[in-house]
């Protein structure tokens, strides 16, 4: 029998090349395990019977185009939207083989820090479904989580792989900007979103971002690798000098918990080899958040625009074309989307554009400089992921500030466009508590290599303690 909770990617990849199982097999057993158990999780939006290829099934946000199965961005706005293409990372995927398990729940658009504004129901984070898996990422995170996926692909604005991936105790990978192809893929901030790999090992986040990363003809963004992917090796830190910034101790809403397990991470670390020190990210801590929530809405305002009931998903009829838009819209976006856009289209609104989106961008320059010091002096900089466990689902629902607070540690280093990397450091109230480690743009590899040793060390079991 195949322990789905148990396998990694890299396993499984070993059993379908030297035999023991096939493609087929592994794809089934999956698809077996979300029927036993996706009904608790909520995983999943819908599942793909059929498996085309020979290797390691994958989960995919539901952000991320795929040809002939239905994308709906987790919105009512897009129910029934099946497109005729695949993204250029589903194309990839299919490509090396990987036959996909199905598409996972999202925050509608992505717009979320929890997966309940999912139109569809929200999902369920496998260590207690009684709490959130993160988002907006959080289906594709239970799925790997809950033994439903071996390893997945969700997407990441400001901080929507890593904050799922550490409520839910996997490791995740925002890549540098422009490493990943984004064509094909649902946009929600076009100068934020990055495509990245979930997984339950370091080496698995690895061998799924060599598979997805590189240039593409079709997103102008794109760079080529400025070298190979490594799968890591290493369990020494010897030499590798991590910043601590100074405000992550003074910051409010850093449960206990978290901050313990990050200072016992941090303690590995030293104990590992590496050189620990202190660095400075005023501007960050005091300013991503308003500064995200300023670039994030208006790029939203702008691409949403396209949903009009006229080219994608249902329409309402209404006896004019400016009544069936506006009714069209009301029925289609949740109350999120709503928020976002009618922000965002008053920061870029005549006489405030310079005010708040103009000045945002001008103080995003600031954070992007503040990062590249820190990481002259420092090879990475290490944070909590998220300042709080999974908590209950419903507890921040009626509270968007307090949503958007989950994001505090993620948001900055998205904004300058930097790799981020999260590894389960411990357990907090029985629930999983994630480590973020930020390196310099294309530090890929200092980030897996830095990932695997404190993994190996920490040893955290990743199955959730109710499932074993």
């Amino acid at each position: 029998m195949i322990d789905t909770l148990r396998i990694t990617a890299e396993d499984a990849l070993v059993l379908i090349e030297s035999g023991q199982v096939s493609s087929a097999e592994l794809h089934a057993a999956y698809v077996a395990a979300a029927g036993e158990r996706d009904e608790e999780l909520h995983a999943y939006l819908r599942l793909c019977d059929h498996a085309d290829g020979g290797g390691v099934p994958i989960a995919l946000k539901d952000v991320i185009s795929t040809k002939g199965i239905e994308t709906t961005a987790g919105s009512k706005i897009l129910a029934g939207y099946v497109p005729v293409f695949d993204s250029t990372v589903a194309a990839r995927c299919k490509a090396a083989g990987m036959p996909i398990i199905g598409k996972t729940n999202t925050d509608e658009f992505a717009m979320g820090s929890s997966t309940e504004n999912s139109a569809y129901g929200p999902s369920h984070n496998p260590w207690d479904p009684t709490r959130v898996p993160g988002g907006s990422g959080g289906g594709t995170a239970a799925a790997v989580s809950g033994g439903l996926a071996p390893w997945g692909l969700g997407s990441d604005t400001g901080g929507s792989i890593k904050q799922p991936s550490a409520l839910c105790g996997n490791v995740g990978l925002r890549p540098t900007y422009g490493t990943v192809s984004r064509f094909g893929i649902v946009a929600f901030a076009s100068s934020l979103d990055q495509i990245g790999p979930v997984a339950k090992t370091v080496r698995d986040v690895a061998l799924l971002y060599s598979i997805i990363a590189g240039r593409d003809v079709n997103d102008s963004t794109t760079v080529e690798l400025p070298e190979a992917v490594e799968l890591p090796t290493t369990e020494s830190l010897t030499g590798v000098r991590i910043g601590i910034p100074k405000q992550v101790w003074d910051l409010a809403g850093i449960e206990p918990g978290v901050r313990t397990s990050f200072e016992t991470a941090i303690e590995t670390a030293r104990s590992l080899g590496a050189e620990i020190g202190e660095c400075d990210l005023p501007l960050s801590f005091d300013y991503g958040m308003a500064c995200y929530y300023l670039i994030a809405p208006a790029e939203a305002s702008s691409n949403l625009a396209r949903y009009d009931g006229v080219r994608y998903g249902p329409r309402v009829d209404a006896p004019t074309y400016r009544e069936m838009v506006e009714q069209t819209r009301d029925a289609g976006f949740g109350d999120e989307p709503k928020r976002r856009i009618m922000l965002g289209t008053y920061a870029l609104s005549a006489g405030y554009y310079d005010a708040y989106y103009g000045q945002a961008q001008r103080v995003r320059t600031l954070l992007i400089r503040e990062h590249r010091a820190a990481l002259e002096q420092f090879d990475l900089i290490a944070t909590p992921t998220s300042p709080t466990v999974a908590f209950p689902i419903g507890d921040r629902a009626a509270d968007p500030l307090a949503m958007y607070a989950c994001d505090v540690m993620t948001i900055p280093s998205c904004l300058a466009g930097l790799p981020g990397l999260n590894i389960p450091s411990g357990l907090s109230e029985g629930l999983p508590v994630g480590l973020q480690l930020i390196g310099s743009q294309f530090g890929e590899n200092a980030l897996f290599r830095a990932g695997h040793a404190l993994e190996r060390a920490i040893d955290f079991d990743t199955v959730p303690e109710r499932l074993r």
